[in-house]
């Protein structure tokens, strides 16, 4: 992966040091593409970005394990941009134990921090983030699985749905509405962890992207205090926290998947023999790769802007939106027009960009689709002064 852009002013010579450390280890240790038991792949992808060191960026708190003591976001960026250049499974199983254990970095007591944070780092335990719901995706305020109060443990009946590593997860943050005001202000959060009674997986989902993801269903689920995250009715704030930190990341994990596509793309454009000349002689060739670029320097320019933001301290919710929407939606651009370089080819599966092309497409609907991405723009516009 070509790493010009790490000269930029938002990044620190550790940034450099770490984004081209990673690159050499996944061009040695990590090879494009799925294949096989899937679950399988990824408990092994988390062991083995644990025992490399690469997780430790993914948690907060040197005590616990991490890298620092707050969460770096250029450098979980660096990360998932690096990663998803190389191979897109370890991206998510990298990107998951980040957003798995997030709330514990952000909101857990001592013990909580103690108990789940070392695993989460080297790679010992998977993480889960269980937000969304059958009836409740983007409008997270509307969620419906229930906590009731029980004196020594909280009850938790209903469902989640989509939930990323559900099925192969050893503990899930689980955000459910505890009642005490309406709407968004009635929700808590709660570490559950794998084979609490009450339970279950009810169901796995395939993606056309192949990743562990499951419906989740809990039946008077009795879960202790002790496992209570934060506050109670401080739920949807956490969830928020949690996703401010991640949401710019997914930006970085697009950037890394188009930059994969550019680069094949071109390669493909150097060596395919057209009518006489190459592919790449071509002006509507050119002319395509040019855009490709651009759309790649400008997605990247405004997700190294939220993170450095996000970094210095700064609210970035309008700016991690705006990074997520134009990296998402032009990744998606550069990827099909790669698909389009590579002719039928580009279709085959197990073709590099057609893995791509199938990789991308959830990233305009996760942490936020990009309507709602558009939404949370205009309205910081609206009530701007």
């Amino acid at each position: 992966m070509k790493t010009a852009h790490l000269d930029w002013p938002f990044f620190e010579p550790r940034h450099r040091e770490l984004a081209e450390l990673l690159g050499a280890w996944c061009a040695e240790h990590l090879h494009a593409g799925h294949g096989g038991d899937v679950d399988a792949l990824c408990r092994g992808l988390v062991r083995q970005l644990g025992s490399a060191g690469w997780l430790r960026h993914a948690v907060a708190g040197t005590a616990q394990g991490g890298a620092g003591e707050t969460i770096d976001t250029r450098a979980i960026c660096l990360l998932r941009e690096t990663l998803a250049y190389h191979h897109g499974l370890a991206d998510f199983a990298f990107a998951m134990q980040g957003l798995g254990s997030g709330a514990i970095s952000l909101a857990g007591t001592p013990a909580q921090r103690e108990r789940y944070l070392p695993k989460v780092a080297s790679g010992a335990a998977i993480a889960a983030f269980a937000l969304s719901e059958p009836l409740a995706g983007s409008d997270v305020a509307a969620l419906q699985c229930a906590a009731r109060d029980a004196g020594d443990a909280w009850v938790l009946d209903g469902e989640k749905t989509w939930i990323s590593n559900g099925g192969i997860a050893d503990f899930y943050v689980v955000f459910a509405r505890s009642g005490e005001q309406p709407g968004s202000r009635g929700i808590s959060a709660f570490i559950v962890d794998a084979g609490t009674p009450g339970f279950e997986i009810a169901e796995r989902i395939a993606l056309i992207a192949p990743h562990p993801l499951a419906r989740l269903r809990f039946t008077a689920c009795r879960v202790p205090k002790a496992q209570q995250l934060g506050a109670a009715g401080e739920g949807f704030k956490l969830a928020m926290r949690t996703l401010d930190i991640f949401r710019t990341s997914v930006a970085a994990a697009a950037l890394g998947f188009a930059r994969r596509a550019l680069h094949e793309g071109l390669q493909r454009a150097k060596e395919r023999p057209m009518f006489g000349q190459r592919l790449a002689d071509f002006q509507l060739t050119q002319a395509k790769l040019a855009q490709m670029a651009t759309t790649i320097d400008s997605a990247a320019l405004l997700t190294y802007r939220a993170a450095w933001q996000r970094d210095q301290g700064r609210t970035v919710t309008r700016e991690a939106a705006m990074a997520k929407l134009a990296a998402t939606e032009g990744a998606q651009q550069v990827i099909d027009a790669a698909v389009q370089l590579w002719g039928g080819a580009g279709v085959v599966h197990g073709n590099t960009v057609e893995s791509l092309y199938r990789e991308i497409r959830a990233l305009r609907i996760y942490e936020g689709a990009t309507e709602v991405q558009q939404l949370i723009i205009g309205r910081d516009l609206v009530k701007e002064d």
